[in-house]
């Protein structure tokens, strides 16, 4: 029995297109037999890494590539066949996005033909997409330019649509094929990995094109036939054309390239003196102990920086420590107030360096917390910036490193609930006040089950009109999908070798901003560090409190100086007199500070975590426990919490609307 490939797949990622994640598609494709699948969106590559990762699971190969859609010519498909063609590729789609708005992209076929970035479509396949009109000598004229170009590299694709004159086509493009010696292969224009998915798939139409389902007529598919089928139903629908099954199997063969190639290396620095990176971290927080310690550097300071700086260079961490430093230097240079959160404030090294300003000569610290060479994580660290001068950052990393070397991490926005039975319903007809009724209700908020008959009585609605349960059921099969790319809250990612060579870079709503296409799940999948430049509205404010006290008490203070041991404050905190005052603000924070009585900031930091719990709700970790070892015995900050603490277990944590 011949294979068969499929080489023409539209998933979620063409967005109000496909109607199958692309993990669906790969896992149904093993399913179902096939030895590896094509993933071809319409001129993005956002979707590859869900389809990798997922390949991978399945042990199946994916064949990376994407639909070219150009403004003046038949699309085409694009197949990489290794990682320089894959760069090529990734370089073609960057320049269509650049030189259009946001979510669009403008290519034309000079751009495939003779561009400086795609060089001509060398090493890659090149499948002709016939138009759907009537082949002209329009078409022959693009087939003859392709060829020219192209060479053995191009073929035509042949299909089956069922709508009658399939035969007759494929006759006609078989002729073609013959007359310019140009293969043909066989493809399905996949856009769902079942046929149970053709409702949902009328319906994305329907919002792509803002009209109901009633009235949208000839831009519906005809039939469901647009899905993964077995291959021996392919091979039966070409039996007069053997070759264009196997021409499948041949260019699996020579798509070889897998995302895994991408080796990501982070930028390094030019550093004087000829120290390597390693050498040049150790320089620099040599140069921050003698800053922020002016008197002498405690023993357990200099002991905790030996071990990090030793395990930084097991893990060939430096230069990216080296770049948040560089980012932190250039913001205290501009007097933009700024500092690391989270896990950082855990690393004595990003303390030396002036990442964070927690002091590691007052807490025990849990470094591993941050990085640790068994979880193999790369380390993660958020930095705040004012929020009214976070973008003076965001432009220094972009002239710094250039935008093809440095992008925002994209964010994936999905449907929820609400807005999907929001649209659907539109699309399927029914009233703004039948849509409101449920949209409002409770049920909105991203459920992952129908609602019970109950609940839609409760809402003056009958459970029994089909019209409404067809809603409901496709309102449950879109949640999760992607709907369009934004930009990540502060993510940076930054490269060695070029950006768009890597994922393809597009321009955001903002001015002068780029985006990658990527998110953090996709970042993570495939080992790419991101930086997160963050922006805080009250940073701004403590800045210009510094600058009053400055003005009429002649007192300079930083975050790294400000007094510790301020009596009169935590008596303040202790009487839940805490309005305005940031993280400790809220009902639920009011009302556990009278209960803890926090002597010191790390009680305060306890609290918020118990308040907040996020790790504790995952049984990650016990708020009222600190470790270092299995063997060492329970330490509490204060023996005033302890005892607080002590009382409370087995209390339900507070939670933030409490």
């Amino acid at each position: 029995m011949m294979d068969y490939v499929e080489l023409q797949v539209t998933s979620n990622y063409s967005f109000l297109r496909g109607a199958s994640h692309p993990d669906e598609l790969v896992s149904q494709a093993a399913t179902l037999g096939h030895t590896a699948i094509a993933i071809t969106d319409r001129n993005t590559l956002a979707g590859v890494v869900r389809a990798h990762v997922a390949a991978k699971q399945h042990g199946i190969q994916l064949i990376v590539g994407t639909r070219l859609d150009l403004e003046d010519a038949p699309s085409l498909l694009c197949l990489p066949t290794n990682r320089e063609a894959y760069g090529c590729l990734s370089q073609l789609l960057t320049l269509g996005k650049r030189r259009a708005e946001k979510g669009t992209c403008q290519l034309f076929l000079e751009d495939v033909l003779n561009g400086e970035t795609f060089k001509g479509g060398k090493d890659q396949i090149i499948i002709a997409l016939p138009p759907e009109t009537p082949l002209d000598q329009a078409f022959n004229n693009h087939l003859l330019k392709l060829r020219n170009k192209v060479k053995k590299n191009l073929y035509i694709a042949v299909k089956h649509t069922y709508y009658g004159n399939d035969n007759q086509k494929i006759e006609m493009l078989s002729q073609i094929a013959k007359r310019m010696l140009i293969p043909l292969v066989a493809v399905n224009d996949v856009h769902a990995h079942v046929t149970e998915r053709r409702a949902l798939q009328d319906v994305l139409t329907c919002i792509r094109e803002h009209c109901t389902i009633h009235d949208a007529g000839f831009r519906l598919q005809g039939n469901a036939e647009r899905h993964l089928k077995p291959a021996e139903e392919m091979i039966r629908l070409f039996t007069k054309y053997p070759d264009a099954i196997a021409n499948t199997q041949r260019i699996a063969a020579r798509c070889q390239f897998n995302l895994d190639e991408l080796c990501y290396e982070y930028p390094i620095n030019s550093i004087k003196q000829g120290r390597t990176t390693q050498e040049e971290l150790k320089h620099q927080t040599q140069l921050g102990m003698k800053e922020r310690y002016p008197g002498g550097v405690p023993h357990k300071v200099r002991e905790q920086i030996k071990y990090e700086l030793k395990l930084i260079n097991q893990l060939s961490y430096a230069p990216y420590f080296l770049t948040v430093h560089d980012i932190v230097r250039f913001a205290r240079s501009r007097s933009i107030l700024c500092q690391g959160r989270g896990s950082a404030a855990n690393s004595a090294v990003c303390y030396v360096l002036g990442i964070t300003s927690v002091d590691p000569a007052h807490i025990d610290i849990l470094f591993e917390r941050f990085v640790s060479a068994e979880r193999d994580e790369p380390p993660d660290i958020d930095i705040d910036f004012e929020n009214e001068r976070r973008e003076e950052v965001y432009q220094y990393i972009y002239e710094k490193y250039g935008r093809d070397h440095a992008g925002i991490t994209a964010t994936h926005i999905t449907y929820r609930s609400r807005s999907a039975f929001r649209e659907i319903g539109k699309v399927m007809g029914l009233s703004e006040d039948n849509i409101q009724a449920l949209s409002s209700s409770s049920w909105g908020k991203l459920n992952k089950k129908l609602p019970s008959d109950e609940f839609i009585l409760e809402a003056g609605l009958n459970p029994k009109d089909l019209n409404l349960r067809m809603v409901l059921a496709l309102t449950l099969q879109i949640t999760g999908f992607p709907r369009h790319l934004s930009q990540h809250t502060g993510g940076f990612v930054i490269t060695k070798n070029r950006l768009d060579s890597v994922v393809p870079i597009e321009n955001a709503a903002m001015k002068n901003r780029t985006v990658i296409e990527w998110d953090k799940n996709d970042l993570d999948a495939l080992g790419i560090l991101k930086i997160d430049i963050l922006a805080l509205g009250m940073l701004t404010c403590i800045r210009k409190a510094f600058e009053l006290i400055e003005r009429h008490h002649a007192i300079k203070l930083t975050l790294a100086n400000i007094p510790a041991d301020d009596k009169a404050t935590y008596d303040m905190l202790c009487l839940g007199d805490s309005v305005g005052v940031f993280q400790v603000e809220s009902r639920a924070q009011m009302n556990m500070l009278p209960r803890l009585k926090p002597r010191c900031f790390y009680d305060l930091v306890i609290q918020v975590a118990i308040v907040r719990p996020g790790p504790i709700q995952g049984d990650m970790v016990h708020p009222y426990l600190r470790r270092r070892s299995s063997k060492e015995e329970v330490k509490y900050p204060s023996e005033n919490l302890k005892k607080v603490l002590e009382k409370t277990k087995g209390i339900p944590l507070f939670q933030e609307q409490a």
